[in-house]
């Protein structure tokens, strides 16, 4: 009994030596750093370990400010505020952060806590499980360096590096970031994710993989409540087999709406179409996607790939097939180039299940020396080259012999076919008319003009090498000095050869 007394007379002098051996302001200005004793089934002085160091065994719980730490056992450090804690270490900080872990050193100077192995981080639904976790009470900032998984509702998030904001409820994570949800993988390089709001923000290299399509960015964010998007730095969207590209694309999954802004691009691979603009569109359930601004379309084929630019250019899927085609849609100042073929029209629509471009409001087509025009007209390709045309009412081919003479051919309907490219016959149904100047040693000497109902034309090197009138032929002869000006061009003449593109980028030019 008298042993026990004297421990505890022993310990109150030692700690009051302590107490009044520090100086009064700093007593003040550290009174709350000082740790507190709350309970232990043993304590005992342990001068081996340090002047002032106490041994706590059993139920030990330990306070500071407004942190509570419980543990199996702890060394407590008076001197220098500081504690190690063994097995069973949980700290617990007002209503809602719980940390657990089977080691503790914490320092109550800087109010940092080191709790390695079995560590498990819980505040309100999130849960951090890792072996090596930091948390500084001052920044109220934990972190990680050896891995870590975090678990919120249907989100588990993991990386080698991870740093939590306690206050703001927000993660920092580096290094082989992953978000796994039942509907989607996020891989990361660098990650941010707001647990209030389930809102993950990019500053790396990101792919975003579900069932039904895949995602890449190098920046932006994904609000994984509400499956909504925001992705940009070489942002990439990909479903059945289209990709769909762009400088900033926003994305809502459940709805299947996007939205892409400057440098647009949606390759379809299946059909080697390119569609680029810099404002698109997009209905994923629908299959539409609507591109404008500097719109283009490109059907690949090597050197003799097409280009068709319009202000505004839709592919939408084709209801009516059987095959899961599109139709491509192209509205206002259309221009077309390929080498071997040019056209411009109001408006076109591109059916892929019949490879046919329908061409609408004064359609215009060069074809070397021929330009073709009608009130509508259509081009049908096989295997990537034309293969069929057809021209419907007022149907025109106009060729130039000079600067001021032009051969025509015109009629109710033309039907063209075509053998590698090049157009080798045209078929005139309904008030044939031709007009054609006639030559001698390469001098133009006359012309010959005839009407037939129907008219068998041949082309060799897309130039008129013969004409087959087939029903009611009727014709004239003019000598060059005697055609009279009303006769030398026929009804609905109108040479468009100042509008024709050059080139691919001649496209964008509108007359």
């Amino acid at each position: 009994m008298k042993r026990k007394q004297h421990f505890k007379y022993s310990l109150f002098l030692y700690l009051a030596i302590i107490w009044f051996a520090i100086p009064f302001n700093t007593v003040k200005g550290q009174r709350m750093r000082q740790i507190e004793i709350i309970q232990a089934d043993f304590i005992e002085l342990d001068e081996a370990l340090g002047m002032g160091a106490q041994r706590l065994i059993g139920n030990v719980k330990l306070k500071h400010e407004d942190g509570i730490m419980t543990c199996d056992s702890a060394y407590f450090y008076s001197k220098s505020r500081s504690l190690d804690a063994f097995s069973n270490v949980v700290i617990e900080q007002g209503d809602t952060l719980t940390l657990y872990g089977d080691k503790l050193h914490y320092e109550g100077d800087t109010r940092i806590a080191q709790i390695r192995k079995n560590v498990k981080l819980i505040d309100n639904e999130t849960v951090l499980i890792t072996d090596y976790l930091d948390y500084n009470r001052e920044t109220d900032i934990a972190y990680y360096l050896n891995g870590g998984v975090i678990t919120q509702e249907d989100n588990i998030l993991s990386s080698e590096q991870g740093y939590y904001h306690t206050q703001t409820e927000i993660f920092y994570f580096k290094d082989s970031v992953v978000i796994d949800n039942p509907d989607y993988k996020i891989y990361s390089d660098t990650l941010q994710y707001n647990t209030k709001t389930e809102v993950s923000y990019f500053f790396g290299p990101t792919e975003i993989i579900g069932e039904e399509n895949y995602i890449y960015c190098e920046g932006g964010w994904y609000d994984t409540k509400q499956d909504i998007s925001l992705l940009n730095k070489n942002a990439l969207l990909e479903n059945d087999g289209r990709v769909l590209k762009g400088d900033s694309l926003y994305y809502e999954r459940d709805n299947g709406f996007g939205r892409a802004i400057s440098n647009v691009e949606m390759i379809d691979s299946t059909q080697n179409i390119i569609l680029r603009g810099n404002k698109g569109i997009y209905y994923e359930n629908e299959g539409l996607i609507t591109l404008s601004d500097s719109a283009l379309m490109i059907q690949i084929d090597g050197l003799d790939s097409l280009f068709i630019h319009a202000d505004t250019l839709q592919s939408i899927n084709d209801t009516a097939s059987t095959t899961d085609s599109k139709i491509l849609l192209a509205f206002k100042h259309v221009k077309i180039y390929r080498q071997d073929l040019q056209g411009m029209c109001d408006s076109l629509a591109y059916i892929e299940d019949d490879s046919t471009f329908h061409l609408f409001g004064d359609p215009v087509l060069w074809a070397d020396e021929n330009q073709l025009t009608a009130s509508k007209i259509e081009l049908q390709t096989r295997n990537d080259e034309m293969y069929r045309l057809y021209m419907r009412n007022t149907a025109l081919l106009i060729s130039m012999e000079d600067s001021t003479k032009y051969n025509q051919i015109r009629g109710k309907s033309m039907t063209g076919y075509f053998e590698n490219n090049d157009l080798v016959r045209l078929d005139v149904t309904g008030n044939g008319q031709t007009l054609y100047y006639a030559e001698d040693l390469g001098i133009i000497i006359g012309v010959n003009k005839a009407e037939c109902t129907d008219l068998n034309i041949y082309l060799v090197d897309n130039q008129v090498s013969r004409v087959n009138y087939l029903v009611q032929p009727a014709g004239k002869y003019y000598p060059l000095n005697l055609l009279p000006s009303s006769e030398a061009f026929l009804d609905g003449f109108a040479w468009h050869d100042q509008w024709r593109p050059k080139k691919y980028s001649d496209v964008f030019i509108w007359k």
